[in-house]
């Protein structure tokens, strides 16, 4: 998997206070790691979508990720709410996550990551013009 990284994206990484610069990054390393063990995805493009870190696939829907000082205790994934991608996470993981309308899983600092599932939330965004037509999702 090739990964093409906008060097303004590291920058934002570089900006977060350092608390939140590990769970940011730990968010960016799990993305990678699934891009990298799905065997369709040839190349990933970390970019900013927003001014956010955001991850592009050629079949794929656009994850982005941030923290805001406003919701100082919380970071979150972003997805496309016009998909069905967070309906399906609501489906399958309504207990291990909390959400944002059609359009966030939300992440409380203090909580312990739920990876597995996380992971796989991943892969199915990564993956979603794929699967879309599955229901849910293929999930």
């Amino acid at each position: 998997m090739q990964l093409v990284s906008n060097p303004k994206a590291k920058e934002v990484f570089n900006a977060y206070p350092m608390h939140i610069k590990s769970k940011m990054l730990y968010l960016r390393e799990l993305v990678l790691e699934v891009a990298k063990k799905e065997t369709s995805i040839e190349s990933l493009e970390e970019t900013l979508k927003w001014g956010e870190p955001s991850y592009i696939t050629k079949y794929g829907s656009t994850i982005r990720m941030d923290w805001k000082a406003k919701s100082p205790n919380q970071y979150a994934l972003y997805f496309q709410c016009s998909s069905n991608l967070v309906s399906t996470f609501k489906t399958i993981y309504k207990n291990e996550f909390k959400f944002e309308g059609k359009r966030a899983i939300v992440l409380i600092l203090e909580d312990e990551l739920p990876e597995s599932e996380l992971k796989h939330c991943i892969l199915l965004a990564l993956t979603y013009h794929k699967r879309k037509h599955l229901p849910p999702l293929g999930a």
